[in-house]
């Protein structure tokens, strides 16, 4: 008997089918790039570039707090983070200058590193020692310390990072440093705190500097990154003229270099905003969800468990998406729907009290903020030039915290002056300046992929 049955349907089916595996099996490979030896390693990296950061920021504001140092002393140790936007100011020693001994062994990226790290450790160490009270002087240059050593650090292992990838890998790269980051945050708040509950604040900042030891062996079993010229000697007869030779190697070429470039200006500027509508939303995040009524208890309870995991969900597919689409086309993608989540505030306010609402409100904010950080810091890490990756990354980084830290910290009073709603409306609509100076850098054709700025 001969089948009459239309064959068409079964076909396309079929094909549909066959072609949702093609890309299912894509994406599975893209993922399974976390695998890699250097993306553990840069993972845990980034684990000891985090963990000293809230040593001097939440963690000791709660142990000076908890001492009874006044809240105007508290509020000025805040000052202490200085370090992590001025560190651009000696980057360059760090790029371009051996350390004795341990550059000849190790190489120069891992030389620095396996230098500070021990220093580091020594210092958080120190920190804990100190009594608040009783050596309150003592307690801010250990506290400055640490800072200064946990920003030196950051300088290293990001240009560690950017050398020791491919630029199709520059994403998932991003993604690793930024889970370690996170990580090594919560090590050093909430494991921090635990510790000190169980055995004081002495105990704790040991805990804490002991830790360091991951990073310190993740370098130390990680290869120095091939592709790093050796210096070259100094030119010069007199001393004057060879330290006048080092300048304009180590400081006057790396920033020569970016802003010689064909529409230098419009990055910066891209730069500078393409996280400031989310990070204005962010500073008065919590400001409403105290002026809805929700407890402490309620947001850090979400904030820890959705936010937390969102964040890692998004940093992941921040990651594959870069691999997958390139860089300008993964940080429009997340630009969008950064600039979107923010309209998840205006629903929480609409909704009121609910905690349903609020891990949506949590988890897509946070979902959509990773994504675009993994992309962003993707970005700037094609940006730099190999001959002066560490400096020039400095110089990023700290230029793309003005956006995040001095723009955006406006917040409060433009919140007071508008009202809730209107309020994030705005920071909805001033995510679309960056999402404009990308749609022009993307048609110009420039720096369309990482590799575009390589040597």
């Amino acid at each position: 008997m001969t089948d009459l049955a239309p064959r068409e349907p079964r076909s396309a089916s079929a094909a549909l089918r066959s072609g949702a595996a093609r890309i299912g099996a894509a994406w599975v490979s893209s993922v399974s790039i976390y695998r890699d030896r250097r993306l553990v390693a840069i993972l845990l990296m980034g684990f000891s570039s985090g963990l000293p950061l809230v040593l001097t920021a939440g963690t000791l504001s709660f142990r000076l707090a908890e001492a009874g140092v006044s809240l105007t002393a508290i509020g000025l140790f805040a000052l202490v983070g200085l370090s992590y936007s001025l560190k651009f100011l000696w980057s360059p020693l760090i790029d371009r200058l051996p350390v004795p001994l341990l550059t000849a062994r190790f190489g120069r990226r891992r030389g620095w590193a396996l230098l500070i790290q021990p220093l580091l450790a020594f210092a958080i160490l120190a920190l804990g020692l100190v009594s608040p009270v009783g050596a309150p002087g003592w307690t801010a240059l250990a506290a400055v310390s640490v800072a200064f050593l946990s920003a030196s650090q950051d300088i290293v292992i990001d240009a560690y990072r950017i050398e020791l990838l491919r630029p199709e890998e520059q994403g998932a790269g991003a993604a690793a440093t930024q889970w370690g980051y996170r990580f090594g945050m919560l090590a050093a708040s909430a494991g921090a705190l635990y510790a000190a509950h169980f055995g004081g604040w002495r105990f704790a900042y040991g805990v804490m500097a002991a830790l360091m030891l991951v990073g310190f062996l993740a370098v130390l079993f990680t290869r120095e990154p091939f592709g790093i010229k050796k210096l070259e000697p100094l030119q010069g007869d007199t001393a004057f003229a060879r330290l006048g030779n080092w300048l304009e190697r180590a400081v006057l070429a790396p920033f020569g270099d970016f802003l010689t470039r064909r529409g230098a200006i419009a990055i910066l500027a891209f730069v500078v905003l393409y996280k400031y509508g989310d990070a204005l939303a962010g500073t008065m995040s919590n400001p409403l969800y105290v002026a809805i009524g929700f407890s402490k208890v309620e947001v850090a309870s979400i904030g820890k468990i959705y936010g937390f995991l969102a964040s890692l969900l998004g940093l992941a597919l921040g990651g594959v998406l870069v691999l997958r689409q390139g860089v300008m086309r993964a940080l429009l993608l997340c630009g969008v729907l950064q600039m979107f989540s923010n309209l998840m505030y205006v629903l929480q306010f609409r909704m009121g009290h609910s905690l349903p609402v609020l891990a949506l409100t949590i988890g897509i904010e946070n979902l959509a903020g990773a994504m675009g950080s993994a992309a962003f810091v993707a970005y700037l890490s094609g940006l730099c030039r190999l001959a002066f990756t560490a400096t020039q990354y400095a110089l990023l980084s700290s230029l793309a915290a003005v956006g995040r830290t001095v723009l955006s910290s406006a917040g409060g009073a433009i919140a007071n002056a508008l009202g809730w709603i209107p309020f994030f409306l705005l920071s909805t609509a001033l995510c679309i300046p960056g999402l404009i100076l990308l749609l022009m850098l993307m048609r110009r054709g420039e720096s369309s992929t990482p590799a575009s700025l390589r040597p």
